[in-house]
């Protein structure tokens, strides 16, 4: 429990970042070298690379060096974390919704005598 929490930790927190979600979303595309990512940023290389190790201590890309390239790549199975734990919250606010609902189309006139 304590391990999936530290991971939706790190999750979240390297999504929280538009740089972050902007290079996850090239390299969901293509796998990308880290210069190919670095290029279209106002920022250092090295700033860059800072942003890819947060997305890499959360398991959402993987480097691996080919040659003297390091390519970056997508790991799409640390989605599902994510994507469990929102369902829980969705599952249960559709729950209060649709109760909601219920109550909001019983009419109160028709019990009356």
């Amino acid at each position: 429990m304590v391990e999936r929490q530290t991971q939706l930790d790190l999750l979240f927190h390297a999504l929280a970042h538009s740089v972050r979600r902007d290079i996850l979303s090239r390299v969901s595309q293509v796998e990308c070298t880290l210069s190919e990512l670095a290029r279209p940023y106002a920022m250092t290389f090295a700033a860059i690379a800072k942003h890819i190790a947060v997305l890499e201590r959360a398991n959402l890309v993987r480097k691996e060096r080919r040659g003297k390239e390091q390519v970056i790549y997508l790991t799409p199975q640390t989605i599902q974390i994510a994507e469990e734990h929102i369902a829980r919250y969705s599952n249960s606010w559709n729950e209060r919704f649709d109760q909601l609902e219920r109550i909001l189309a019983h009419d109160p006139k028709e019990t009356q005598p």
